[in-house]
């Protein structure tokens, strides 16, 4: 049995742009991409253009939904929100639980979310690093094991490293720089990367 695992960190962030957004920000913890972000989101689009990806799964992150967005248009596929993909809730990131953006937004402005979609996993506030770790490993167990076909992965740094240790059994040194592509192909029982964090398909 073969199977290919794409992931991708979201693009870069607003906030990482113009960092007084967070001060005044109504939802300061869900920030969306940045300018510069967009156009990485439309990049890594064009890159998966050719792959035969049959699902994609987003973190609920406005960043991670952003960036999945254009691939689910190019391929014409849903997006599945999976909370198990979500940020490190950190307490020393994040003062309290972080406010998503509202459904209503969220339906209005990206339809190709599948809210009939339940998530794997969902994580809980507070969250040390070692339930964050135990978390991700347990989204990447559920997904290959509930998803045959080939799919991409879009979340966050942490919550890339966390999924690619699971599968691959190993801590590799990998670059999860914004909308950096992994990639891990598995034969029979065996997971091995066979991309670490490839930038090539950048335009800038």
């Amino acid at each position: 049995m073969s199977q290919t695992i794409w992931m991708a960190r979201h693009g870069n962030r607003y906030d990482f742009v113009n960092p007084e957004w967070f001060n005044t920000a109504p939802r300061r913890y869900d920030p969306p991409l940045s300018d510069d972000g967009l156009i990485q989101a439309q990049d890594l689009a064009l890159r998966l253009q050719g792959e035969k990806i049959s699902h994609i799964f987003s973190s609920p992150f406005l960043r991670t939904i952003q960036t999945a967005y254009p691939v689910a248009e190019l391929l014409d596929l849903p997006i599945k929100l999976e909370f198990g993909l979500s940020e490190w809730l950190n307490p020393q990131w994040m003062s309290n639980t972080p406010q998503l953006h509202f459904f209503e937004m969220l339906e209005l402005n990206y339809s190709r979310i599948d809210w009939s979609y339940t998530s794997c996993v969902i994580p809980q506030y507070p969250e040390s690093e070692k339930l964050m770790q135990q978390r991700t490993a347990l989204t990447a167990k559920r997904l290959v094991s509930r998803f045959s076909d080939n799919i991409l992965l879009v979340g966050h740094k942490a919550s890339i490293l966390g999924t690619t240790v699971e599968l691959i059994g190993t801590e590799p040194n990998i670059n999860t720089s914004f909308c950096a592509l992994v990639k891990i192909v598995r034969k029979g029982d065996k997971w091995k990367m066979e991309l670490n964090g490839d930038t090539s398909h950048f335009s800038q």
